[in-house]
């Protein structure tokens, strides 16, 4: 029975004493036994959590009982169990690593509705769409036709910012998992003139939990235990990841069990059992692996 549930959100503001709010916060959560990760800053809050239904109610109202988040949108899931093992409130330099210095929010890119993508595709609009999100995660799954420019991290932007210069007069659509990621992405488009520019409202997640078999291909990589989502239930789409080893159709990740080695890579079940969770020879013959796990 499904008890629990997960909430993914975010908010961008101007937040005056995030070390204040931080160590009240980290109160709150754990007499509401809940656990995740929550990043706060001077330009907001970034977070993931998870916790029995009703102490995830509690949690919401208590977070919309501060003026600055009193709209703030929780996009949910739910789940047989917590999809965390502790409880992280920190104060960090930005609610997601950019290091793109000062971005200006208030002139972010216009918000693009579920809906409203799904007619882009169906009527043959002329649009590029861009993923803002790093390639281990795009390695999984996108959107149809998706550009999925590898990066390694969203300080990337800068350089495929670079790269997307040709299509600067063309209708471009950002999308990330939340919604954080593109509305920063959208918004340093705009700042260096790209003349039509849209971000994914909600990000994956609110389009996944709308519309499945559609024109999401594959699965979310998550940043919980459960690593990742799997929406669709059409073969086709459901996995477009392929296993390091054989290049079966999989979404499945682990990281190589060589811990001074720590790859993270997908991989079908029967090869990780048969490679024994390790990425290489090398790696099998370390002195230094994990200890296995069942599954």
């Amino acid at each position: 029975m499904k008890n629990y549930k997960v909430l993914l959100f975010y908010k961008y503001i101007t937040f005056p004493d995030p070390e204040k709010f931080c160590k009240e916060h980290l109160l709150f959560c754990q007499q509401n036994n809940i656990l995740g990760r929550i990043w706060i800053a001077h330009e907001g809050i970034n977070g993931t959590v998870s916790g029995l239904s009703e102490d995830i109610e509690k949690y919401k109202s208590g977070i919309r009982k501060y003026p600055e988040f009193s709209d703030i949108w929780f996009k949910e899931d739910i789940y047989d169990t917590h999809t965390f093992n502790k409880i992280h409130v920190r104060v960090k330099e930005e609610i997601v690593n950019a290091s793109f210095g000062e971005v200006d929010l208030s002139k972010t890119a216009k918000r693009l509705k579920p809906e409203e993508l799904n007619k882009f595709y169906e009527d043959g609009k002329e649009f590029i769409i861009v993923d803002a999100r790093n390639d281990y995660e795009s390695r999984i799954g996108k959107f149809k036709n998706a550009i999925t420019p590898g990066m390694k991290t969203f300080r990337d932007w800068t350089e495929v910012a670079e790269e997307l210069t040709p299509y600067k007069d063309k209708m471009i659509v950002t999308y990330c998992t939340g919604g954080i990621r593109c509305e920063k992405a959208s918004a340093y488009l705009v700042e260096k003139g790209f003349k039509d520019v849209y971000q994914m409202d909600g990000g994956i997640w609110n389009y996944i939990n709308q519309y499945k078999d559609m024109y999401w291909e594959g699965s979310v990589f998550v940043f919980d235990e459960r690593r990742i989502v799997t929406p669709n239930t059409k073969e086709e789409i459901k996995h477009i990841g392929k296993c390091y080893y054989c290049g079966k159709s999989s979404s499945y990740y682990i990281n190589c069990h060589n811990q001074d080695c720590d790859k993270l890579f997908v991989t079908c079940d029967e090869c990780k059992v048969e490679n024994d969770y390790c990425c290489s020879d090398r790696c099998r013959q370390s002195p230094n692996r994990r200890k296995r796990v069942h599954g």
